[in-house]
């Protein structure tokens, strides 16, 4: 899986996108996790699109960390990851082979991100 975040002058994305790669690890063993940046971070979609050339894998999934849909997850992305704009399926090469490369939407309305608001909300009231 190759988590894709946007990238930011402040550490905070690139914390943030790293952390969430490592709880996927943690949670599951059966991915092996990298993360790439849309700019200003390291490293970059293209280093990691690299990095993956070197690991013993079958299918390459790209998650892009970001809440909705908008210029970077319709454009940016797929001409990064080489994939022509309104598709979600590619091909990936390593060791003179193609594997599917598949692009997944953003995180979107999902209940478990209205679970999330209602934590933050919860949290917030505590400070009155």
């Amino acid at each position: 899986m190759l988590l894709v975040g946007h990238g930011s002058k402040l550490p905070y994305n690139q914390e943030l996108v790293e952390k969430t790669a490592s709880i996927i690890k943690e949670k599951n063993s059966d991915y092996i996790v990298k993360c790439g940046f849309m700019n200003l971070n390291t490293p970059s979609i293209k280093d990691s699109l690299e990095a993956f050339r070197k690991e013993p894998i079958d299918v390459l999934v790209v998650v892009p960390l970001f809440l909705a849909k908008g210029v970077h997850i319709e454009k940016d992305i797929p001409g990064e990851i080489g994939i022509p704009e309104g598709t979600k399926k590619g091909t990936f090469t390593l060791n003179g082979r193609s594997i599917p490369l598949v692009y997944a939407d953003p995180i979107g309305s999902d209940p478990l991100l209205a679970d999330l608001m209602v934590k933050n909300a919860t949290a917030a009231l505590g400070l009155i």
